[in-house]
C-alpha cells in the first residue's frame, strides 16, 4: 500500500508509505497520491488534509532507479511524468478548495520539497533536511518549485538554493519565509493532526476563496484584485457560515463553521 489514507475526524491523512525508499516517488506512489487527493478534493465531508510520510523522511523526490530504468528505455519519454503525474498532484495540493497541511517529519527534496511548498500549511521536524536537488543530478525544477521555492524565499536566495544545491534546515527554512512550525520529529504528527483540526472546524468556503486570492495576487494588478475580493465577499456573504459567525458575535459565543 504506497498511500496510507485514514479520516481523522473531518481531516483526510494521507501519508506516503515506501519508508525503505525514503517515500521516492515512483509510479505507483504518485497514481495514488494523485487518486487519494483527488478523492479528498472532491468529499463534502472532508475539510481538511494532511500529508505526510512514513519513516525517517517525508519524501527525497523521484525514485531515481526507476528514472534511470526509464531513461534507458526510452530517454525521449522519460520526462512524460512532469505533466502527466506531477504537476496534477501539485495543481490538486495548492487549489482544491480546502487547506492541506505538509507535516514534514523528515528529509525533503526535490519534488519532495515541492509537494511541501505546494501544500497551505507546514509543520516542520526540528531535525528535518530540505534541498532542491535537481541540479545535483543535472536537471532543473519541476513540480511548481521555481514559482514556490520564489515565492516563499525571494528571487536571490532561490537562485541559491537552487544553483548551488545545498541542504538546509528547518530552522533555516523559517528564517528565509518557508513558514511553518518547528516542532521535535516525535511531535510531527500530534501537532501537524491538531492544526489540520483546527482547520477542518474552521470557514470551509472561506478557505477556498482566500487560497484563491493569495495565489492571483502574483498575477493580477490592484484593481484586478479589488475586484476579485468584492467578487469573493459578496459569495461568502451568503454563506451559512458568514451568517452564523456575525450572529455569533453579536451574542458573545464563539461560532460554529459547517463548511458552507
Amino acid at each position: 500500500m504506497e498511500i496510507i489514507a485514514e479520516r481523522d475526524g473531518a481531516v483526510a491523512v494521507l501519508t506516503l508509505n515506501r519508508p525503505d525508499r525514503r517515500n521516492a516517488l515512483d509510479t505507483g506512489l504518485k497514481a495514488a497520491l494523485r487518486r487519494e487527493l483527488e478523492a479528498a478534493a472532491s468529499d463534502d465531508t472532508v475539510r481538511a488534509v494532511l500529508l505526510t510520510g512514513a519513516g525517517s523522511a517525508f519524501c527525497v523526490g523521484q525514485d531515481l532507479a526507476e528514472h534511470a530504468a526509464a531513461l534507458r528505455a526510452d530517454a525521449g519519454h522519460a520526462f512524460d511524468t512532469v505533466e502527466a503525474d506531477y504537476a496534477p498532484i501539485i495543481r490538486l495540493l495548492a487549489t482544491m478548495g480546502k487547506p492541506v497541511v505538509a507535516a514534514v517529519n523528515g528529509t525533503c527534496a526535490g519534488a519532495g520539497l515541492a509537494l511541501a511548498l505546494a501544500c497551505d500549511l507546514r509543520v516542520l521536524a526540528e531535525e528535518a533536511v530540505f534541498a532542491t536537488a535537481f541540479t545535483a543530478i543535472g536537471l532543473t525544477c519541476d513540480s511548481g518549485l521555481s514559482t514556490t521555492l520564489t515565492r516563499s524565499v525571494g528571487a536571490s536566495r532561490a537562485q541559491e538554493l537552487v544553483l548551488l544545491g545545498e541542504s538546509f534546515r528547518a530552522r533555516q527554512a523559517v528564517e528565509w519565509g518557508i513558514a511553518g512550525r518547528v516542532v521535535p520529529r516525535a511531535e510531527v504528527d500530534g501537532a501537524a493532526r491538531e492544526l489540520a483540526a483546527r482547520l477542518a472546524a474552521g470557514p470551509t468556503a472561506a478557505y477556498a476563496e482566500s487560497k484563491l486570492l493569495l495565489a492571483q495576487a502574483w498575477e493580477h494588478d490592484l484593481g484586478t484584485v479589488l475586484t476579485a475580493e468584492a467578487q469573493a465577499q459578496a459569495r461568502l456573504g451568503r454563506s451559512a457560515d458568514h451568517a452564523g459567525a456575525v450572529e455569533a458575535f453579536l451574542a458573545k459565543r464563539k461560532p460554529v463553521f459547517e463548511g458552507r
